[in-house]
């Protein structure tokens, strides 16, 4: 884009003074740019602001309260504005203008502004072109002054001015947020064609009806009438129509309700400029039949989604964090932003919920902890009290008002609700229930579940009524909607929920046991809602899917993670079980291997001692679960230095893993992988060489190259090649095996951290040495904030650094 004369800088709330404007200054002759006009989607809106300050020879600035907030990019307009130097002619850069009252920081005190608020189009008008040229005399006729507030016939009037036929309710003076969905909301209602109707759908609370209120108000100066139409009940919707003929005054005083509808149709079809908005509306057919033609905007809101062929539907979710805290903070200005941020992560960021959570506190003077105390113990009573005007019920009624209204018309529906309350508020996979056992559901949920179009009419009902959120492959409920659901049932309903929960995710868990990273999704998905029924307290039903999590959460390298969920499960457990239960030896195997891989190596060896003689006595010497305690007890002596004792240990395993699973089982590979390491720590590198190399062959050909266990093989054998002066060899393999483990399990597994460390070993013998300390200051870096910094290989690595790489 070529030089311009103006760059208009404002905030986001202030884009319909931005428009108007550059409109009235572009008909005043000068060049304008506004980036809702000249800057494409998807650039980089940064250099974007760069360039226009380049380009621009003034820059108009719009004054409000909002032009000045620390976090927006307009900061960083003025203040690069007002850090050039003038014209040579001295032509004034800043061109400030208030649209707002507002006082400006002092940085900008001595530059002078006009107002361009309160005041009628035409004066305020002037007073843009005046700010930006300069007092000049008139060059046409002087126009006939009209009366303040006056709009003209064509053009749009001054932003803040509402249209003489309105009857929006009135704007919520704290309105917070929503500004990038009002922006995006503007730009398709003036995009032209289908865009004409927008149909705003989201979850009981979201707001928004509060988000089509402000857009009303915001952008009231560019329509002629803005008409507002309660669309919950649709038998009424013809009257709301005539009133509008009426005021409008398109209608003979006295006409009948179907003549001033059709005097709406009639004279919409041929007016530009005009907004009607169907508030709440339920099914798409309640109001098909009444959207006017014509060259105006529709907005729909609805809690159902549905409205797809009559127009471009735009989901609305909760509060972005930033959002909530900021309405918070409104409401209670003394509020600390860790307490904000607290209490809207417990409420979900649900607009209606942080409303009325605002107004209770400011009310009552109560303390977060206490409100979230209360929250937490009683939710339902709690979410009852104080509706925001904004609202016409508390949250707690509109759920269950809708949930009343479901039950009449699905009562599969309300079982599947209180069937998901019982989980976590993630999302979750329709494919749970579609593949459940009927016992799981209960019936009537279990007949519709089978039935492939009767579970979607099921799913489109939750949808409808605002309850949760349903994708093609997904069903999700908001927390607070939840705990509503919770607080409405008995004990005895709550336990038949929770036990049909129990059952739904044991049925779900995966086949693999959380080794396999191509289960991990599917184990990401479940573990949520595995720890909201908290299996320390669960039925032994959810114990195997329990071990099963512990292991994939194990083998992820989260292990600080993992630690104190098996140590509270197999407190749970052996307190309320026989130690010689199998679950009871699982978890506790877990245990002991988050103790091994935290550097805790005697506790791990206490544990696997206890279970390897428990499992001898139960199950025999050659059992599978047997050998596997085997296995671990003797990385445990090998962590305390006892290397032969543990080679003795790791023998036997494989022989007789070799005997009763055969070679090339992953459980025999485990323990010839094991034995290698233990020839290495006794210095028979040549051995460990050969044994490594055969694992790693069968574990590429049995598991493929890319499996963790496979990359464990070839990170040993790298270290093997080191010790037999392989050097080059052992660096090809070493950067190979830890580019793969960075894209298989993340740059900080701690498997990955490893290779890295390796690798810097081997630089170093290249001499490679800048190169090498690069790579272990990152390395230490990761394991420092992974595993701790008192972890074995965070301090190992972290000396080898201190003594230059020695």
């Amino acid at each position: 884009m070529a030089g311009v004369d103006l760059f208009v800088s404002y905030a986001g709330p202030d884009r319909p003074w931005a428009e108007w404007a550059a409109q009235h200054l572009e008909a005043a002759g000068h060049t304008v740019e506004l980036d809702v006009w000249d800057w494409a989607t998807g650039t980089n809106w940064v250099l974007n602001i760069n360039d226009a300050l380049g380009r621009a020879d003034r820059v108009l600035m719009l004054y409000s309260a909002a032009y000045f907030e620390r976090d927006r990019f307009t900061v960083e307009e003025w203040t690069n504005a007002l850090a050039q130097r003038p014209d040579v002619d001295r032509t004034v850069r800043l061109v400030p203008v208030r649209v707002q009252e507002v006082r400006p920081p002092p940085i900008l005190a001595s530059l002078a502004y006009r107002d361009l608020f309160g005041l009628d189009e035409e004066r305020a008008r002037q007073e843009l072109v005046a700010a930006v040229e300069g007092p000049r005399r008139p060059t046409g006729p002087v126009p006939f002054p009209r009366a303040p507030g006056t709009a003209p016939a064509e053009g749009s009037r001054v932003p803040g001015t509402v249209p003489d036929v309105w009857n929006v309710p009135r704007r919520h003076p704290a309105f917070t947020g929503r500004e990038a969905l009002l922006v995006a909301l503007r730009r398709q209602l003036t995009s032209g064609t289908r865009a004409l109707v927008q149909a705003l759908h989201g979850m009981g609370g979201v707001g928004k009806t509060q988000l089509a209120i402000e857009y009303a108000h915001l952008f009231a100066g560019d329509y002629r009438l803005v008409w507002w139409i309660d669309a919950e009940r649709p038998e009424l919707i013809a009257e709301q129509l005539s009133a509008l003929a009426s005021a409008a005054n398109w209608a003979a005083e006295g006409a009948s309700v179907a003549a001033g509808v059709r005097a709406v149709r009639d004279r919409l079809r041929g007016t530009p400029r005009w907004l009607l908005v169907f508030d709440n509306a339920e099914l798409a057919e309640h109001i098909a039949e009444w959207l006017p033609d014509g060259p105006g905007h529709v907005i729909i809101t609805s809690r159902g989604g549905g409205f797809r062929e009559l127009a471009i539907p735009v989901e609305i979710d909760v509060f972005a964090r930033a959002e909530s805290v900021a309405l918070l903070r409104t409401h209670l200005p003394h509020l600390a932003g860790a307490d904000a941020d607290k209490l809207a992560g417990t409420l979900g960021d649900l607009p209606l919920a942080l409303a009325q959570a605002a107004g209770l506190m400011s009310q009552t003077r109560m303390p977060v902890a206490d409100y979230l105390a209360e929250l937490s113990g009683q939710a339902s009573e709690l979410l009852s009290r104080n509706k925001p005007l904004a609202y016409p019920v508390p949250l707690a009624a509109a759920i269950e008002l809708s949930v009343e209204r479901l039950a009449r018309e699905d009562p599969a529906a309300v079982a599947l609700l209180h069937l998901c309350a019982s989980l976590a508020p993630e999302p979750i996979p329709l494919t749970w229930f579609t593949t459940a056992p009927a016992d799981a559901l209960g019936e009537p949920l279990a007949t519709v579940a089978a039935a492939r179009m009767a579970f979607r009419d099921t799913l489109g009902r939750l949808v409808r009524f605002g309850l949760a959120r349903v994708t093609e492959e997904t069903l999700q409920l908001h927390r607070l909607t939840q705990a509503v659901l919770r607080d409405g049932r008995t004990p005895e309903q709550r336990l038949r929920d929770r036990n049909r929960a129990e059952q739904l995710i044991a049925a779900a868990k995966p086949n693999d046991n959380g080794s396999d990273p191509a289960s991990w999704p599917a184990w990401a998905t479940l573990l949520p809602h595995l720890l909201m029924l908290d299996p320390a307290t669960a039925t032994q039903r959810l114990r195997p899917a329990a071990c099963n999590a512990i292991w994939y959460v194990l083998m992820r390298g989260e292990y600080r993670t993992a630690l104190p969920l098996a140590q509270t499960w197999h407190q749970h457990w052996q307190a309320n079980s026989s130690s010689d239960d199998d679950d009871v030896l699982w978890i506790a195997n877990n245990l002991a291997s988050a103790y091994r891989l935290l550097g805790d190596d005697q506790r791990a060896c206490e544990l696997n001692e206890d279970i390897l003689a428990r499992r001898r006595r139960i199950l025999g010497d050659d059992h599978r679960d047997t050998l596997a305690s085997a296995n671990n007890l003797a990385g445990n002596l090998r962590g305390l230095g006892d290397h032969e004792q543990a080679r003795q240990l790791d023998e036997d395993t494989l022989a007789r893993r070799r005997r009763i699973l055969g070679d090339d089982h992953p459980d025999t590979l485990t323990s010839a992988n094991n034995l290698a390491v233990e020839l290495y720590e006794l210095g028979q590198y040549e051995s460990s060489r050969q044994l490594d190399e055969e694992t790693l062959d069968r574990r590429r050909r049995i598991l493929g190259a890319d499996h963790p266990d496979t990359l464990t093989s070839a990170s040993n054998l790298a270290v093997d090649l080191y010790e037999l002066d392989q050097h080059e060899r052992a660096r090809q393999l070493e950067e190979d095996t830890l580019a793969r483990r960075r894209r298989i399990l993340g740059a900080d597994h701690p498997d990955t951290l490893t290779s890295a460390s390796n690798l810097a070993i081997g630089l170093r013998v290249l001499g490679k040495h800048e190169q090498a300390r690069q790579l272990e200051e990152d390395t230490l870096a990761r394991r420092r904030r992974v595993l701790g910094a008192d972890h074995p290989d965070t301090l190992k690595l972290a000396d080898r650094l201190a003594l230059g790489g020695d």
